[in-house]
């Protein structure tokens, strides 16, 4: 299933994306469904049976083309992300972490945090840092989406959390992460507008397996990335499991998975985004998250 969130009437709400490509209102599928998705998840148990009858499926719904979405879900807690998690992209950029002391890949996935705030929608603009920097960058992610919360999470049973997965762009304004601020990653990596997601969240029972999605990046229609998600370092499972170490997991907390190689500061000679640069973000079984670089002094 497919689950979007869309703009009707000046509100945002949450739809289901039928085979014939139109979108239905999910709480005219299930009267008093939430109309965040972040209180559609944490309440999947119960909803999630009552669109099972094939006659409500069948509601007329409205072209897909014809809604404007919005980011799938506002996480309210956290965005997760984990760093390294592609052998080929720690290679590519081996000399810098080196210069930090990571001369090999770590034993257990490299965590950090991305602001809720930065998250925004598919078409929706990503801000230039204008003065700040000048070296804007890009990262396709698969992210995975918490469904049932816990603590201490089992590997094996770890993906039974997950409630589904969209397509994320880890956006990046490299020297600041790299130079600034002890070396810790958050503040260059959480500029607002630098997580969109989307453009749909696909519930996990469509995704059985999700080390064996193509995962690719895109930039003014040039491919930047092309790997696999079966070259992860750490499995979804093994990242879920780690997270909940010692720490509760929540209903709609957000997992960004890793980049593979081919990112804008490793190419040689470097690239970086420039304002009007459009940036293409797929994985298979997903979907295109689509977002252009706009002035930084542009309104989100």
């Amino acid at each position: 299933m497919r689950l979007v969130t869309f703009r009707s009437d000046d509100r945002e709400r949450v739809g289901v994306i039928g085979e014939d490509e139109t979108v239905v209102a999910l709480d005219d599928l299930a009267p008093g469904a939430p109309r965040a998705m972040v209180d559609v998840i944490a309440g999947w148990p119960d909803i999630g049976p009552r669109l099972a009858d094939p006659a409500l499926r069948a509601l007329a719904g409205t072209p897909l083309d014809r809604v404007r979405l919005t980011a799938p879900l506002r996480p309210r807690r956290n965005v997760f992300c984990v760093g390294w998690n592609y052998a080929e992209h720690f290679a590519e950029g081996r000399a810098i972490h080196s210069a930090a002391g990571h001369a090999e890949l770590p034993q257990h996935p490299a965590i950090f945090t991305k602001q809720p705030n930065a998250v925004i929608g598919p078409d929706e603009p990503v801000l230039h840092p204008g003065a700040h920097s000048a070296e804007l960058d890009w990262e396709v992610e698969l992210a995975a989406i918490v469904g049932r919360g816990g603590r201490d999470i089992p590997e094996e049973s770890a993906l039974e959390h997950v409630f589904g997965y969209t397509v994320a762009n880890d956006v990046s304004v490299r020297d600041i992460q790299r130079s600034r601020h002890g070396g810790q990653w958050f503040k260059g990596k959480s500029f607002d507008t630098h997580c969109p997601l989307g453009p749909w969240i696909v519930t996990a029972d469509e995704i059985p397996d999700p080390q064996v999605l193509a995962i690719s990046s895109r930039v003014n229609g040039e491919t930047k990335q092309a790997s696999n998600t079966k070259h992860m370092v750490f499995s979804v499972a093994r990242i879920v499991a780690e997270l909940s170490v010692g720490m509760r997991l929540h209903p709609g907390d957000v997992i960004l998975t890793g980049t593979p190689e081919g990112v804008g500061f490793a190419r040689k000679p470097p690239e970086f985004l420039s304002v009007g640069d459009v940036m293409e973000m797929e994985i298979e079984g997903i979907g295109v998250l689509r977002n252009r670089v706009a002035p930084y002094g542009d309104k989100p």
